[in-house]
């Protein structure tokens, strides 16, 4: 009787010890991605009903930032329970950068803890274009920054421009005097690819390149671009990664060869936001009669309703 008490000691003893047991399961959904997408990392612990699994307080994964960090639903297992985490990591360096472990902390019922380690990942960052000024240069001491009329008069046509749009969409909210009969003053509202076109003009004539202003320039411009298309297309360009907004503009049936015109001109444009690339004066205007195209090409024909309707009436007559 005492051995057979005996063995069902030692019986429960090893369950306990196995159910003790963690383990952690982690999987990325690529391993190469271009400067700046995002990355999505999930971990996964398994471990005792009774214990609980906890992240650092501080996570610091290296070269790879964490934009956003979201705790999964817990659920159970045949042999416990499960938690987990989903993070959102974006690189903005480049080459093949090291995603370091994490070390999770799952703390049992009585309080002893055991640390779990996550796997290395090896993650090749590319640029998202090529530096065609074929040049390395070296690093220069810190400049002063002079303010130019072109400039001020860039950043006041920005301001102006955003004003508008604010205004549009205040407007278009606001409810009440929908069906207030109005006169007949046609759109009053100026179209967006000729605010675009002015921008382009303004940025053109600042001073910019001139003061070797390469980032901000190609900034303004791509910021211009995607305000242009906010307004044609109603995307969220500006609060988009150049993926993002291609991807978005296929679902409203944006033409392929808009697309594939915007996309040379947004890669161009983050190269030198992110890749810290330097193109010459040349390449960069290149870049901004490039975007002017797109908008020309890319703007919508505007029809002449009285010529139309008279057309029709003379069609009509004959």
């Amino acid at each position: 009787m005492r051995s057979a008490w005996t063995v069902c000691l030692l019986l429960a003893v090893v369950a306990s010890r196995v159910g003790a047991q963690s383990s952690v399961v982690t999987e990325i959904d690529t391993t190469v991605v271009t400067v700046g997408d995002r990355i999505t990392y999930t971990i996964s612990v398994d471990h005792a009903v009774s214990a609980q699994a906890r992240l650092p307080d501080s996570l610091t994964l290296g070269p790879f930032e964490v934009l956003q960090a979201r705790t999964l639903p817990a659920s159970t297992t045949p042999a416990g329970a499960r938690s987990g985490w989903t993070l959102t990591l974006a690189a903005f360096e480049l080459g093949e950068l090291e995603l370091p472990p994490v070390a999770v902390e799952v703390v049992a019922a009585d309080g002893s803890t055991e640390v779990l380690q996550t796997d290395r990942y090896l993650i090749d960052v590319t640029s998202v274009g090529v530096d065609e000024s074929g040049d390395i240069r070296d690093i220069r001491g810190p400049l002063g920054i002079p303010v130019g009329m072109g400039t001020i008069l860039l950043w006041l046509l920005v301001l102006l421009l955003l004003a508008a749009l604010l205004y549009a969409v205040v407007r278009k909210l606001r409810p009440g005097d929908k069906d207030v009969a109005r006169p007949a003053l046609g759109d009053l509202r100026r179209p967006a690819h000729e605010v675009a076109l002015e921008a382009l003009v303004a940025l053109e004539a600042s001073s910019l390149l001139d003061n070797g202003r390469v980032k901000e320039y190609h900034i303004a411009a791509s910021d211009i671009l995607r305000t242009y298309i906010e307004e044609r297309f109603r995307v969220e360009a500006l609060e988009m990664t150049t993926r993002e907004v291609l991807a978005s503009l296929s679902d409203v049936g944006a033409d392929g060869s808009f697309r594939t015109g915007l996309r040379t001109f947004l890669d161009a444009c983050d190269l030198v936001k992110f890749a810290k690339a330097r193109p010459d004066n040349e390449t960069s205007h290149a870049a901004l009669e490039l975007g002017r195209r797109i908008i020309l090409e890319s703007a919508p024909v505007v029809r002449n309703a009285p010529v139309e309707a008279a057309a029709a009436a003379v069609g009509e007559a004959s």
